[in-house]
């Protein structure tokens, strides 16, 4: 597979964020009985949006990854990726990629998924174990060193 580029996200991007949101959330949201005004998905992108980067595949604008590292942990709070490009391993390769940061610097890694959404199957695979969840997501860890 090419490899992936990850660019901080600007300001400029935020159009492409939204597109990218709608495109991959709102299914997923409405299944659970969740409808979101525009509002409501404009300050999902812009919560801690100086932690986004935008997944470039062969310049082309593919997905977002949106994490932020502490001390003693890594949280993925948004990964996202265009449906076109669903299913082709940029998902699966920027997951491993913060698995390789998280096993040199000895970090867990922690995220949530809706329960409607079946990239839930992949961080499975990929050896998240859930260990909490709450009415609308499942609260996954993954302890590197242990895989």
């Amino acid at each position: 597979m090419e490899k992936l580029e990850l660019i901080k996200a600007q300001e400029s991007d935020k159009d492409f964020l939204f597109k990218l949101r709608k495109a991959t959330m709102v299914e997923h949201l409405e299944k659970m009985g969740i409808f979101l005004s525009d509002e409501e998905h404009l300050s999902r992108i812009n919560f801690q949006f100086d932690s986004a980067y935008i997944l470039l595949k062969s310049n082309q604008k593919t997905g977002v990854l949106k994490y932020i590292e502490t001390e003693h942990l890594i949280e993925i709070l948004q990964i996202q990726v265009l449906p076109e490009y669903q299913g082709h391993g940029i998902g699966k390769s920027v997951i491993k990629d913060l698995i390789e940061t998280a096993k040199t610097s000895n970090k867990n890694i922690i995220l949530k998924v809706l329960k409607e959404n079946p990239a839930r199957y992949l961080y499975e695979r990929i050896g998240f174990n859930t260990v909490d969840e709450d009415n609308y997501e499942f609260h996954m860890q993954l302890i590197p060193n242990k895989t």
